[in-house]
């Protein structure tokens, strides 16, 4: 049946903002403390807020761009707007490839949370079994009951939110200042060699803590005034996130000291040490409200983005955005799940290595993109201009291009094999001819608008 008189409600700013938030924390910010911790001591906090300041240049560089688009889309849509089709194709591919990642990573991360207090996950078919289990459960939910994205989304950001709150606020009580010694790390005392390495090893792990921003501007076509409430929220969620992970991160090494470095589940941990089991606990129960709602958004945005790459833009095969009676993108969500299952089998830091690296893919274009646009000034901007002329994009390009560095040889073959399979597919499936003069005609009005 089909309620004409039943328009979706547009999302609101406080809206955006959550869906941001949700977007941003994730299974990071509960599990790398320990990581960073173990490369960087003390100074793994000005390291936190060095990377902050990085990413939010490349935020930045999306606010500008969202201010000039109000098309769902994001990176692929700039590039594909900026450098032609193919460019935005490879970038659509390799923004789904980032949901699967995104997707696994927290599937992993959950396992592992469970794993440190219920020991039956340390047998391989429990651990295996569970993780192909929870993916086949999303893609039900996801096949029959989709209006439960919101209202999940909406309880997992209030969870971390909250489990962030009173792990920073009651930690500050039990807080040890002879944790917060040495301040220089033990690396950087044997070199600047070791220490610039020990850097990058921290660098991808806090940088991960801060990609989900990207995802906002995907779903602009739900949003009231898009151009002008996206830029606004990329920059209110990048400093909120900044300032509850810096805080949590304080917190944390002064409760903990050196033992933090040694956690699998550091939060959780660190807070059960200050105030015993039942501080574990509701560490514990918040991590793993907000890590499935990630997971839970990541199952439901990345089969919608390939559909839609198919569907509106003619840039997949016709089958692969076939819907079913729910309008759920079947297809999408049953390659989705197969790609995520694949990728559940390898390592959590690996996981965050490949969703590093796929952020990097999409970030590259993009901020090249505004300097063309303020070069040529094709796509003017509404409600958000990006200052400095060419300064931020410039710094934010030498930043993404440093990521690079810090990739292992795997992650960097992982990347290379999707580009380059994406890119033979490109040049060997039948394009939809319709859904591509829907392409042209959605491009054309935007340029119009822009008139």
């Amino acid at each position: 049946m089909n309620h004409n008189n039943s328009v979706p409600k547009k999302l609101s700013f406080i809206s955006i903002y959550f869906l941001g938030i949700n977007g941003v924390i994730g299974s990071g910010t509960f599990l790398l403390p320990s990581v960073i911790y173990r490369y960087m001591n003390l100074s793994a906090v000005l390291v936190l807020l060095c990377t902050a300041l990085t990413v939010s240049m490349i935020a930045l560089c999306y606010a500008d761009l969202s201010s000039r688009f109000k098309g769902s889309g994001a990176a692929w849509l700039y590039s594909y707007n900026a450098f032609g089709r193919f460019t935005g194709y490879e970038l659509g591919i390799f923004t789904w490839f980032l949901g699967c990642c995104t997707l696994a990573a927290e599937i992993v991360a959950l396992l592992t949370t469970l794993k440190s207090f219920m020991p039956v996950f340390d047998n391989h078919v429990a651990y295996y079994g569970t993780a192909m289990a929870l993916i086949i459960l999303f893609a039900i939910i996801n096949f029959f009951g989709r209006d439960l994205v919101k209202a999940v989304n909406n309880i997992s950001a209030a969870a971390k939110i909250l489990t962030l709150i009173v792990f920073i606020v009651v930690g500050i009580f039990f807080i040890h200042k002879a944790n917060f010694s040495p301040v220089i790390p033990a690396a950087a005392l044997t070199g600047a060699g070791p220490f610039f390495k020990h850097f990058g090893a921290a660098f991808t792990p806090i940088f991960y803590l801060f990609t989900g921003f990207s995802f906002l501007p995907i779903a602009a076509k739900q949003m009231n005034n898009p151009e002008k409430n996206i830029p606004r929220v990329l920059i209110a969620v990048m400093i909120s996130v900044t300032i509850l992970d810096a805080l949590m991160m304080i917190v944390a090494i002064g409760v903990a000291g050196s033992r933090l470095g040694g956690y699998s589940t550091p939060l959780a941990s660190v807070f059960g040490d200050a105030i015993g089991k039942w501080g574990y606990t509701v560490i514990i129960v918040g991590m793993l409200i907000s890590i499935f709602g990630v997971a839970f958004s990541a199952s439901f945005n990345a089969p919608s983005l390939v559909a839609s790459l198919a569907n509106e833009h003619g840039m997949l095969p016709k089958v692969i955005g076939k819907k079913n009676k729910h309008d759920a993108p079947w297809v999408g969500i049953i390659l989705t799940a197969i790609l995520t299952a694949a990728f559940a089998t390898q390592s959590y830091l690996f996981l965050v290595s490949c969703t590093v690296l796929a952020s990097f893919v999409q970030y590259v274009p993009s901020i090249l993109a505004v300097i063309k646009f303020k070069h040529t000034n094709e796509f003017p901007n509404h409600g958000f201009k990006l200052p400095g002329k060419y300064i931020i994009p410039a710094l934010a390009l030498v930043v993404s291009c440093y990521m690079v560095t810090n990739f292992t040889a795997k992650t960097l073959l992982v990347g290379t094999v999707v580009a380059v399979l994406a890119a033979v597919a490109y040049f060997f499936i039948d394009k939809d001819e319709e859904a591509e003069r829907r392409h042209e005609s959605f491009l054309a009005a935007l340029r119009n608008e822009k008139k």
